[in-house]
Parts: C-alpha cells; structure tokens; sequence
C-alpha cells in the first residue's frame, strides 16, 4: 500500500502553515520537514535551517528528493521525509508554484492544494507577522503569480475564516474521495 503526495501551495499568508499544523500529526497525513537556507529562528513551519554550504554539500550527496530556489532562499525536501508513503500514510509538503513541474515529474500522482484568502485577509495576516513593511506587503500582493502547470490535480482551499474552518477545509481536501 502506498500513500498519496500532496504538495500544499498558496501564497505568503494564506495560512498554509497553520492549516497544516492543524490537519498533521499522529492520525493525519506526515508533514514533511523542509530544509531551507535559513534561521530556524525565522519561525514559521518546523523546518531545519542549514547554511548555503550544508545545503549544497547535502545536494550534492543527493539527500534531496526536490529542490528549489525562492526569495534568496534554497529549499529542500529530504528523501527521508517521504518514507512514511511505503507504509501506506499520506504526506503533505509546503511547496512553491515555481517547483511544481519538477515536483510533478520527480513524483509521479502528485496532488496539489492550493490554499488561497482574499487579498484583504493576506495583507492583515502578513502585517501580523510584523516581518515586512506596509510597502513590502503592498508589492508582495501585487507581485505575477506563477501559474499553475496543467494536468495537475488541484484542489482549491479557501482559508478566509477561522483557523478551525479552514482546518476543516483542508481535512476535506484530503479525504480520498475529494482528492483523487
């Protein structure tokens, strides 16, 4: 038995990471820990913040099963990460909508769900963070959305409510019968 991919993307603010933080766990799908060329001080997600160095000897070696480049930053999704798919559980990653073709072609069956909110939602939530300026949020917003490769399976989340409801909304998203 094997369990089912979903890579999660959406843009800054959508409240991917909260939703996933409520949907993961010991009876939900295993949330893939990214490593990212960052602080863990940074928070956000649980992820391993290496060095430039570190991630490229462990790219290098092979360690990552898909990389990306964003924001002057390198993402990674360990090969370890995903042996939890042989035994049947899902697994669930925070991807970019840059990295989709290669996540496509690297993992056959990959689902995406993309986690959306209203303009409005995003800006009060990036504003909570208390990470970039008011000016930054506004060109973040307005900044070309990559889209979407075709042939994708996509299933859309509106996060525009509670943190319960959405959690809710992603449960659905992920049940079977809604996501194959």
């Amino acid at each position: 038995m094997t369990g089912r991919l979903f890579a999660v993307v959406g843009p800054s603010g959508a409240g991917k990471d909260t939703l996933l933080a409520g949907v993961c766990g010991a009876d939900g799908p295993h949330w893939v820990r990214r490593v990212i060329t960052r602080p863990e001080s940074a928070g956000g997600e649980p992820f391993e913040g290496v060095t430039q160095s570190d991630f490229a000897t462990r790219e290098a070696r092979g360690d990552f099963a898909l990389i990306w480049r964003a924001h002057g930053l390198a993402y990674g999704i360990p090969r370890t990460e995903l042996v939890a798919l042989k035994s049947g559980r899902d697994v669930v990653f925070n991807g970019s909508r840059a990295a989709l073709g290669r996540a496509a072609a690297a993992f056959p069956g990959l689902q995406v769900i993309l986690v959306t909110a209203p303009a409005e939602v995003l800006a009060e939530r990036l504003a909570a963070r208390g990470r970039e300026s008011v000016g930054q949020i506004a060109a973040r917003l307005a900044r070309e959305v990559e889209p979407l490769p075709r042939g994708l399976p996509v299933i859309e989340v509106v996060n525009d409510a509670t943190p319960e409801q959405g959690i809710a909304r992603l449960k659905a998203a992920l049940q079977p019968s809604v996501a194959r």
